[in-house]
């Protein structure tokens, strides 16, 4: 306990010193926003990943894992191929060069500047800063949870000390700040997860004998599981079934697709001067994304296997029926303790990481995006103002976290990230796609897009989908029931029905509308 206490203390303190240098070296707004557009390709990488990857990612959805099955590992796919390659390949290099050009220092700003328009900056900037604050409490649980269970300190203590610690370096370093801490943790967090996936082998009796003995425990499933379609740890849930609408809809889609728009992870492709740095971080971010979801989703399926041996209890009764206290029991009550110490600081490090960029996010779109030129509708000129609003807001990103994560009832990481990024694919996606690749995308055609996607997922989470509406309690507060609809639709996530809906509206409205002067767009396309 002394050495974890000791190692905390040391890796605070580094903490302490790259937030300093971040406020340091931040002079201008562009300092601040977008850390000056002159990051490292390895510092990007890994400010990418690490925001990417939490303790959402490690300790929610590997606590999914151990519930699902392998058939989660479609996630990770999905995060290397949409989250890594598609994401810098198709988008990253327009948006750094659509960002450069119209001078752009957020995602809303970066839409707003495309489509000439207040009210998108305005907008989009409200939602983001409305609704980060879900998936921060997502991060902020697990984190919590993990120091609840492995230091034995009340819940609702780990969860104020630790945002009272992220506050000062956010607030005050700026991005520059987030991203030198960033890359610092991501590596630590690299170097932990393959110790961990290394470890469990191991303990399991190597790869073959773990996965067969996964598959020979099928008849464990609780009936109730069984009811809901599951088929075992290394089958997918049966076609159709509520455990398969879920896997498929919420966990692998709504979070592997809805990745695309997530404002905190487009932003750093606003950070680099050059294409070319963009090309160099695609293969560190791959292997990171990979080894760090790749080993949380395994990991997670296999704590089945060591519990059951040691204990005699799969996963979920081990955890009294709460999925995000498995990985936390794992650390505690399996590995030995100068690991659980290493994993305490990774996961210190993937919650700080994300955290700081969903903070950072937060403010920027209150304080520039929403206030600035939301409602003054001019750009201000003064940067110390715009900073400080910024500051305010995140302040307020902080609050809403802290709120959201002591409402928030047990098994709701994985269901609170879900939430927040398919609200941002079935929002954001259309128009941020055809703005940097249609010419014909009109303004009309973007706000009509963004409302539709917004408001059909309001309704969506709000009225249908059982998760979503009993977190949001809108249907039950309204009409005495948390849902309105039987099953499927009870588990069909949003992101499936109005994703669709939103890219109808962008191209209907788009080709029946006014175009944006063509000065405008050949500005926008100067370098594409």
């Amino acid at each position: 306990m002394v050495l974890s206490i000791v190692l905390v203390i040391v890796y605070l303190l580094i903490l302490a010193y790259l937030g300093y240098r971040g406020w340091r070296v931040t002079q201008t707004t562009a300092d601040y926003m977008i850390a000056g557009r002159e990051v490292h390709p390895y510092v990007m990488a890994m400010s990418y990943g690490a925001t990417f990857i939490s303790t959402s990612a490690i300790i929610g959805f590997g606590g999914a894992a151990s519930l699902f099955g392998m058939g989660i590992l479609w996630l990770t796919w999905m995060n290397v191929f949409f989250g890594i390659f598609v994401a810098f390949v198709l988008f990253g290099k327009r948006t750094r060069r659509l960002g450069h050009i119209l001078d752009a220092h957020t995602f809303p700003e970066l839409l707003g500047r495309r489509y000439q328009s207040i009210f998108i900056q305005g907008f989009s900037g409200i939602v983001i800063f409305l609704f980060m604050p879900i998936y921060a409490a997502a991060v902020l649980i697990g984190i919590s949870r993990f120091i609840e269970v492995y230091l034995h300190v009340p819940y609702a203590v780990s969860l104020l000390a630790f945002s009272l610690i992220l506050a000062m370096y956010v607030i005050l370093g700026g991005l520059k700040g987030v991203m030198y801490t960033d890359a610092f943790q991501g590596t630590i967090m690299l170097i932990t997860m393959i110790i961990l996936l290394i470890y469990t082998y191991i303990l399991a009796g190597g790869v073959i004998s773990a996965h067969q003995s996964l598959t020979d425990m099928a008849h464990l499933v609780p009936e109730k599981l069984a009811k809901l379609g599951h088929r075992g740890w290394t089958e997918m849930p049966r076609l159709g079934s509520h455990d398969w609408w879920i896997l498929i809809s919420t966990i692998i889609c709504g979070v592997g697709i809805g990745v695309l728009a997530q404002p905190q992870l487009v932003v750093r492709f606003m950070t680099v001067k050059r294409d070319r740095e963009l090309n160099r971080a695609v293969l560190f971010g791959g292997i990171f994304i990979l080894a760090m979801t790749g080993t949380a989703f395994t990991v997670g399926n296999l704590t089945n296997v060591i519990f059951y041996k040691a204990f005699g209890k799969i996963s979920l009764a081990m955890a009294g029926g709460n999925i995000d206290k498995v990985i936390p029991l794992y650390i505690g009550k399996i590995m030995p303790g100068w690991f659980g110490t290493l994993f305490l600081l990774a996961m210190l490090a993937a919650s700080m990481s994300t955290l700081s960029s969903q903070y950072h996010v937060g403010g920027t779109s209150l304080g520039r995006d929403f206030f600035e030129k939301g409602i003054r509708g001019q750009r201000i000129e003064h940067g110390e103002r715009t900073v400080f609003v910024t500051r305010l807001g995140i302040a307020l990103s902080i609050l809403l976290c802290i709120i959201f994560s002591l409402i928030f009832s047990p098994s709701m990481i994985a269901v609170a990230t879900a939430i927040f990024f398919g609200l941002c694919g079935a929002t954001f996606l259309p128009s941020f796609l055809f703005g940097l690749y249609w010419k014909g995308m009109t303004r009309a055609g973007a706000i009509t897009s963004i409302l539709g996607g917004f408001i059909v997922s309001m309704i969506w989470m709000g009225f249908f989908h059982a998760k979503a509406a009993h977190a949001l309690s809108i249907a039950k507060y309204l009409f005495g029931r948390s849902t309105l609809a039987g099953f499927p639709w009870t588990v069909i996530d949003a992101q499936f029905i109005a994703l669709p809906i939103s890219f109808i509206l962008a191209i209907v409205v788009s080709l029946f509308s006014g175009k944006l002067p063509d000065e405008h767009i050949q500005r926008c396309w100067k370098y594409h």
